[in-house]
């Protein structure tokens, strides 16, 4: 999604122990890094990629058009702020703990300037054997034409795991992540890979807590002929108790594990009991 393997990619936070070490990962995958971003630390190289002190300088240099975002929270709003107004088409926000008010302002920025956001709190983005934008296990799959879709981490690494150990093969993976407020939601995501030629079918990773699941339902029903395959994590858990997220939980029937089935089967959305059972599901559909 709006990545590929021709992405020239800027790290903020390159020079933290975080952002050092994924950085290294990435580029060990093949990820195009061209830079990174830590202020007062330009000049300085990590991992052979050159550092800049603002985003705008490295742009200039290189031409970066997609960011990841791995500093501590208390800077997340900032760097992101920082790359909605340089310019960067896509940022990926992996911090956790940004809070709501700061996002909600991001979200509006990038939309006025016709620029996305994924995260925060997130993994990330994977276009197998093509370019690693996150922190998800590198060798989870294969490139195919299977799109995974999940607002949960480490439950998604597991279903795209057994997935390609299934010898299927998955044309992107994206984290979109679980806080209450993000950049690309659901529903957005299953409307660019509906359309996506590579990917002849969806798999959903939802969980308790809001209606983004009904949401992407609504759209489905409308608009999707595509199979879609979900999975919606936390039947059993108990109400108004925070599961995990910020945005997993739930008040009576709203954004229950129950509630949600309900709508994703009348929108004709195939439900597995366990993540296990996807990539049979799969199997079936296509």
């Amino acid at each position: 999604m709006y990545i590929d393997e021709n992405s020239k990619v800027v790290v903020q936070g390159i020079t933290g122990e975080q952002g050092a070490f994924h950085t290294q990962l990435m580029l060990n995958y093949g990820t195009n890094i061209v830079a990174g971003v830590t202020p007062k630390k330009g000049g300085q190289e990590v991992a052979g990629v050159p550092v800049f002190n603002t985003m705008k300088e490295a742009i200039k240099e290189t031409g970066a058009n997609t960011s990841i975002v791995i500093v501590p929270a208390r800077f997340a709003a900032g760097a992101t702020r920082e790359s909605l107004y340089a310019g960067i088409l896509i940022t990926c926000i992996i911090t956790e703990n940004v809070p709501v008010f700061d996002m909600i302002q991001l979200v509006e920025k990038a939309s006025k300037k016709g620029l996305h956001l994924v995260g925060p709190n997130c993994p990330g983005m994977l276009i197998p054997d093509k370019i690693k934008l996150g922190i998800m296990p590198g060798d989870m799959c294969h490139y195919g034409d299977v799109a995974v879709i999940s607002k949960s981490g480490t439950l998604s690494y597991e279903i795209t795991k057994a997935i390609g150990d299934n010898g299927i093969g998955v044309s992107a993976y994206i984290g979109i992540g679980g806080d209450p407020v993000r950049g690309t939601t659901m529903k957005e995501a299953v409307e660019y890979y509906s359309d996506d030629p590579n990917t002849k079918l969806i798999v959903l990773v939802g969980e308790i807590g809001g209606d983004e699941e009904e949401k992407t339902a609504q759209f489905i029903k409308k608009n999707v002929s595509k199979p879609v395959i979900a999975y919606i994590a936390g039947k059993s858990a108990p109400e108004g108790k925070r599961m995990g997220h910020a945005g997993a939980i739930i008040s009576g029937d709203f954004g229950s594990a129950l509630g949600k089935i309900k709508v994703l089967k009348t929108a004709g959305v195939c439900i597995a009991d366990t993540p296990w059972g996807i990539p049979s599901l799969i199997k079936d559909l296509i």
